[in-house]
């Protein structure tokens, strides 16, 4: 039997109320007629024995109180889902938005997911190459698992997440293996069109599955984005077995809409004004990638957030780093260098790199040289900070050579142009040729054989004139 509730009790900014509800359930999809017979749908919210709080998608303007008829549902949000949305832009809201049509759907899905077994997990391997020589060799991003980048305001974390969207890719298997799932919460119109703009002049839109939720839609369609991205991740990994990298930017932008639509259900805010239960919300999110026993295929996040005021202490990107494997730091100073991408080595790890890399995955000098890497640059702050008090005059021979190795280091190896793709091998000999400006004797953290095999003793080999044009063609971009 379908009823249609005749009224509403009250308006509450994109909330509405009713009375006397039977049967309800949470996160159940309700439609709303208004007088002059158009549609809305909502979401219920918030449940009180028989009163009922509906989240409007969007909004309430011209909801009557006394004439508007509302019908539940009797099913969550789900997601239109088949093979055939590779290549497709949808809304925040799942709709598509490409002028394509809609969707033909195998099946439809809850987009809240369902909790993965942790008895069926299966523990990530192997890596995913982004053709970026900072995370490739010191910061690996290993398949199955959550990396996020901790950007700040007006930095260059667009660019970076575009770049990685061209140039990721597999080692083991074919293009059509490997998919990518965008979602962009709270973009303005023009970061919206140059995501779309950059994805289709560089020809991987086709294997690109957008979500785009605008800084004016709802914010209630903002809370939905990375779950309907998510969604459509799950069902490409686990029903059609693709390793599908999944790339959520701002989940700073996410919070705060959770934030803004916690206050207007009245409940009691927590650090900064965000809901007590923000850990568990983003845990909800974060969890669901991984690899399952039975399928060939991986969900990979890398959510994107901007710390406000460059705060890693913030709470967005506190808990965060809590539940995630790992972070990608970019550091605001590097920018002002001019250096692109401005990675921040040495706050930067990912927890799962030593299981991914190596023998049989990239190379089996990976490991030694990228502890090597992060030995000696640590070793450069040292000498930099040294050298603020005493001079750099004053410094030891061995220190100098460190100073010189540092700037070498964020010159050619941190600095990469926009459009400049590595290959795991080029990153490596790179790192080796710049460790080989160092004296043999400092390097203690590679064995002998590998310093044989690696090692350049010869001034004239270390030539860096191939990464010169490189990492001066960003300005051009």
């Amino acid at each position: 039997m379908i009823l249609d509730y005749v009224g509403v009790k009250e308006i509450n900014g994109s909330l509405i109320v009713l009375d006397d509800v039977e049967g309800a359930s949470y996160e159940e999809m309700v439609d709303i007629r208004l007088d002059n017979g158009t549609f809305r749908h909502g979401r219920i919210v918030q449940i009180e024995g028989k009163r009922v709080v509906v989240q409007v998608f969007e909004g309430t303007k011209s909801i009557s109180l006394d004439n508007t008829r509302t019908r539940l549902k009797c099913r969550p949000m789900e997601l239109a889902l088949s093979p055939e949305i590779m290549g497709r832009v949808f809304s925040g809201a799942g709709t598509p938005i490409d002028g394509f049509g809609d969707v033909y759907p195998v099946k439809r899905a809850n987009v809240n997911g369902t909790p993965m077994n942790p008895v069926s997990r299966v523990y990530p391997r192997n890596y995913i190459n982004t053709g970026i020589s900072t995370i490739d060799t010191l910061m690996t991003l290993i398949r199955g698992q959550k990396l996020p980048i901790f950007s700040g305001s007006g930095m260059k974390h667009n660019e970076l997440a575009v770049q990685i969207v061209r140039q990721a890719k597999i080692s083991d298997s074919g293009d059509n293996k490997f998919g990518i799932v965008f979602a962009a919460m709270g973009v303005k119109n023009d970061v919206a069109d140059y995501f779309r703009r950059s994805f289709d002049e560089s020809g991987v839109l086709s294997r690109v599955v957008m979500f785009l939720n605008l800084a004016n839609d709802p914010i209630i369609e903002r809370t939905l984005t990375p779950r309907c991205a998510l969604t459509a991740a799950e069902y490409l990994a686990f029903e059609c077995n693709m390793h599908v990298l999944v790339i959520m930017t701002d989940m700073t932008s996410y919070a705060e809409a959770l934030r803004e639509f916690s206050s207007s259900k009245g409940e009691i805010p927590g650090r900064k004004g965000f809901p007590g239960y923000l850990y568990s919300d983003l845990a909800s999110l974060y969890e669901r990638a991984g690899m399952i026993k039975g399928s060939k295929g991986s969900v990979t996040q890398i959510p994107i957030l901007t710390m406000p005021n460059d705060d890693i202490t913030h709470p967005v990107p506190d808990l965060t780093g809590y539940i995630t494997e790992g972070q990608i730091v970019l550091d605001r100073s590097l920018e002002g260098q001019g250096l692109y991408p401005p990675v921040s080595v040495l706050p930067s790890l990912s927890r799962l790199m030593k299981d991914g890399i190596g023998d049989g995955y990239t190379r089996s000098d990976h490991q030694a040289l990228a502890n090597q890497l992060f030995a000696a640059y640590a070793r450069v702050q040292d000498a930099r900070s040294l050298a603020s008090v005493i001079g750099e005059e004053e410094l030891s021979p061995v220190d100098k050579k460190y100073m010189e190795f540092g700037k070498l280091f964020e010159q050619y190896f941190v600095n990469q142009g926009y459009s400049e793709n590595r290959t795991i091998e080029q990153s490596l000999d790179l790192g080796w040729k710049l460790l080989s400006t160092l004296p043999r004797t400092e390097l203690d953290r590679v064995d002998d054989e590998l310093l044989d095999q690696h090692y350049i003793s010869d001034p004239e080999q270390l030539n860096f004139d191939d990464f010169k044009s490189a990492a001066g063609s960003d300005d051009e971009d």
